[in-house]
């Protein structure tokens, strides 16, 4: 009988050892392939049950294929630096560009579960939560993503053995923390809160894949057989890179105002009303950044407009009223090729400032509305579908008390011919003026449908747009220095006191025309 028993556990173990082998070499040269091919990146997200072999599986696949190609990351409770961010920050910094494998551990689910179960959210928190999870990844699968989710899961009485067992080892007694046996007493209540999330967080495009963990060879198999189908479907699949089919463009209302055409754009101010304007906004703007309160909060400034607006200018005279140390001028410009290897938005969240601190964008994520669009830098499907990832994109910021603030400069077509050839004749500002400046003139329209567009869609109650009538460029500088400093002064009105209490709430920053 034993005779017999121990024949079957060593057939078992030969049949297992050969399949090993088999789907290690498959698994590498997919990795390989997958880093020459270069379309799209593989995130695979390891969560489930304490105890359930996610840590051996993870060891496993590192060691079945070639860790160098590899980021594994494990999320922990969050740093300052990342609790002084938007919650998802930290996932996004930590992307796999394309050709590479992300392993994330404790990924964006493992906050919103941990607070449901001990009670520290309720359940209208926690189907927000989800909601912001279900449109983050659908976002990233839309982008390319090849995301797999794998869920570990054991018994009760299995996680409680296992425990033991890791715990009476002197070598693994170190992975068995008091924290784990607390968890361990509401084992019921994460079971009921999971299935639960689960549910709403399977879609076809991300479907979770449950993993059995009690057998480790049996646990191995299943996530190493399905990711390699996974990777090897969308290798072959040479036509596209699995993302799904465009959505027809929304309708445009017949009648909806054009918003540029509607604006006064040579407002009257002199130099001396200017001047005195601008030394009383700057000490104004200058006061709150200094203010007690401000360090709980962090400011986006979105500069956006027609060449030869004045952004630049606008951005110097908020520069000139801030401490060097407190402020960062980012220009975007064409991505480079590592911001290619990742999702759109992947260069913007790496740039968010730290609480107290203000991050200023020489133009921004709106590029892929306007540029990208007119010039048919991306499919329609893209273009058309950033509306709402970039209202989702703003809606977290102003969530995490991100004041964020969007300009839109607006000349006329006179008025940018006029600057245009004045920068040509002057010496110091003929590194203003380019080719493609003078090209995109020719599609001012396109432009200002696209404009039009762009504010009807993404000028939210979260983020207004605040139009500026340029032509005269001190009025402009003005405007902008006005509204910033009004939205951080009310800002600071509803901010948290030193105890921690709130603020009375400040009025609302809405939009203006």
């Amino acid at each position: 009988m034993f005779e017999s028993a121990n024949l079957q556990h060593a057939v078992a173990k030969a049949a297992y050892e050969r399949e090993q082998a088999q789907l290690r070499a498959a698994l590498l040269e997919s990795q390989y392939d997958l880093k020459l091919d270069g379309r799209f990146p593989v995130l695979i997200l390891i969560a489930g049950v304490e105890g359930a072999g996610k840590g051996e599986t993870v060891n496993l696949l590192n060691e079945w294929m070639d860790p160098r190609h590899i980021q594994t990351t494990a999320f922990g409770t969050p740093s300052d630096e990342e609790a002084e961010r938007p919650a998802h920050w930290r996932f996004w910094r930590a992307l796999p560009p394309k050709g590479r494998i992300g392993i994330f551990f404790g990924a964006w689910h493992t906050q919103p579960i941990v607070q449901r179960v001990m009670g520290r959210i309720g359940d209208g928190e926690f189907a927000a939560a989800i909601g912001e999870i279900q449109r983050l990844e659908r976002m990233l699968c839309n982008e390319g993503v090849l995301l797999l989710k794998y869920w570990f899961h054991i018994s009760k009485d299995q996680q409680k053995k296992r425990l033991k067992a890791l715990e009476a080892d002197p070598k693994t007694r170190w992975r068995v923390t008091e924290r784990d046996w607390d968890y361990f007493k509401l084992y019921d209540r994460f079971v009921e809160t999971c299935d639960s999330f689960l549910h709403q967080t399977s879609t076809a495009q991300a479907p979770w894949i449950v993993v059995p963990g009690a057998e480790p060879r049996y646990r191995a198999l299943t996530v190493g057989r399905h990711l390699l189908a996974a990777m090897r479907a969308r290798l072959d699949d040479k036509a596209g890179t699995g993302r799904p089919e465009a959505t027809p463009p929304l309708p445009a209302p017949g009648d909806r105002l054009n918003v540029l055409t509607a604006l006064q754009l040579d407002q009257p101010m002199g130099k001396p009303a200017y001047e005195r304007e601008l030394e009383k906004w700057q000490g104004r703007l200058n006061l709150a950044s200094r203010a007690a309160r401000f360090r709980s909060l962090s400011v986006v400034a979105v500069f956006e407009g027609n060449d030869g607006a004045g952004k630049g200018s606008a951005i110097r005279r908020v520069t000139q009223a801030l401490d060097a140390r407190q402020v960062s001028s980012i220009p975007v410009a064409a991505p480079t090729e590592e911001e290619r290897a990742q999702p759109y938005l992947w260069r913007f969240w790496r740039q968010l400032p730290r609480r107290g601190r203000f991050a200023l964008f020489d133009r921004s994520w709106y590029g892929r509305v306007l540029v990208e669009r007119i010039e048919g830098l991306c499919s329609e499907a893209d273009w058309m579908r950033a509306y709402g990832e970039i209202n989702d994109f703003e809606h977290a910021l102003v969530q995490h008390r991100v004041v964020l603030v969007k300009f839109w400069l607006a000349i006329g077509k006179d008025e940018q011919y006029r600057r245009f050839k004045h920068r040509e004749t002057v010496a110091f500002k003929r590194f203003k003026i380019t080719a493609e400046d003078w090209r995109n003139r020719e599609k001012w329209d396109a432009y200002e449908a696209a404009v039009c567009d762009m504010v009807d869609r993404t000028s939210t109650a979260d983020a207004p747009w605040t139009l500026v009538e340029a032509d005269n460029k001190y009025h402009a500088r003005i405007k902008v220095l006005r509204t910033l400093c009004e939205a951080v002064e009310s800002a600071l009105e509803a901010a948290p006191h030193e105890d921690g209490k709130a603020g009375k709430p400040g009025p609302a920053h809405g939009r203006k025309r």
